[in-house]
């Protein structure tokens, strides 16, 4: 391989190395370091990362605002830890469950694509109609779709245990095992952007009509992204709940879709780069205040505890950066190196 070549092959790839080395730096220092709370910490912070990086793929290539993506999170959860429990565990847990259900025991592995799958399959159903939606109208319906979702999970006691929390999850989810899914998504995520449906997806973005005129199918396209971002979605939350292994519907609502949206708006949902930097940098500033929260209300100046500083600081850092930065702190550009100077060498050499 030339010099040249190679140099165009790091210049390509050099997104990927940026963000990918530092994630996987985290996870090692979080492992030597022997803290199962620092651990714990990362495990969530890779956790959440597929779950901006699987909305990034559809909204933030398509440009759709979608507040139903914690839904596919819960249905994803669920259904691993269904696919994953022994019958014994399931019997247990669930006053009423379904036969079928019960006797059925799957992998670990196996349970996580399966609750992927079935996030997917509820996407492709519900989906179609939804991609027809821009603007205000997809928003609205997006976000109903969340609601229908959470009534769905705590009413639906046969499998979910209706509003009760499941129990009986066995914690398969380490460390590594979600930080191996976290640095595959980002790949997973990126190479999806530069694919020609990607491309297809953000020409749409720029301009439906433009993009229509030249042949693409708008609804397919959209369609498709957002079964595949529900899949990755649904996976997240097989992780999530073979971490956790005790939950309710209650987890899947709108604190953590605020949590997610934040992270992607904050780092920029124009971009992979945006979701990784949005994630880190907000779960930074979450267990910060956390700590805050936490030693004020021990120390005794308040008569009660200190609640809701963590949100309320994150929906200022959201306006203050749609206000100043409104493509987020990555601008919507993939990070890379070396830059403009690389640029610049290139085109001489082609020149």
């Amino acid at each position: 391989m030339k010099v040249g070549q190679f140099r165009m092959w790091a210049h390509r790839y050099s997104t990927l190395i940026i963000l990918l080395v530092p994630l996987a730096l985290i996870a090692l220092i979080a492992d030597l370091s022997g803290q199962v709370v620092l651990q714990r910490i990362v495990i969530v912070l890779f956790i959440n990362l597929i779950l901006v990086a699987a909305l990034q793929i559809f909204m933030g290539n398509s440009g759709v605002v979608s507040f139903g993506h914690i839904g596919f999170m819960g249905i994803g959860a669920y259904a691993s830890a269904l696919l994953s429990m022994t019958p014994e565990a399931k019997a247990a847990a669930l006053r009423s469950g379904y036969q079928v259900v019960e006797q059925v025991q799957a992998p670990f592995i196996l349970a996580l694509l399966g609750g992927g799958a079935v996030a997917a399959l509820v996407a492709a159903v519900v989906g179609f109609p939804l991609m027809r939606l821009s603007g205000a109208g997809a928003v609205i319906a997006t976000f109903a779709l969340l609601v229908i979702v959470h009534v769905v999970l705590i009413h639906w006691s046969e499998v979910t245990n209706g509003p009760r929390v499941i129990f009986g999850i066995k914690q398969f989810t380490t460390l590594w095992i979600a930080a191996v899914c976290g640095l595959l998504t980002i790949v997973g995520a990126y190479w999806f952007k530069e694919t020609s449906l990607g491309l297809k997806l953000r020409a749409s973005r720029e301009d439906e009509h433009a993009a229509a005129s030249i042949g693409i199918n708008i609804i397919i396209v959209r369609w498709v992204a957002f079964i595949l971002s529900a899949f990755v979605t649904g996976v997240a939350g097989g992780l999530w709940s073979h971490f956790i292994t005790i939950f309710s519907p209650v987890a899947f609502y709108l604190s953590q879709t605020f949590l997610i949206v934040s992270m992607l708006i904050i780092g920029g949902l124009g971009s992979v780069s945006g979701a990784v930097v949005g994630t880190v940098v907000v779960t930074a500033i979450f267990e910060i205040l956390r700590s805050v929260e936490n030693a004020i209300s021990m120390s005794g100046l308040l008569s009660g505890t200190l609640a809701g500083l963590t949100e309320l600081v994150l929906a200022t850092a959201m306006i203050v950066i749609l206000i100043l930065r409104p493509a987020g702190i990555t601008g919507g550009q993939e990070l890379r190196w070396p830059g403009k100077r690389f640029n610049s060498e290139m085109q001489g050499e082609h020149d």
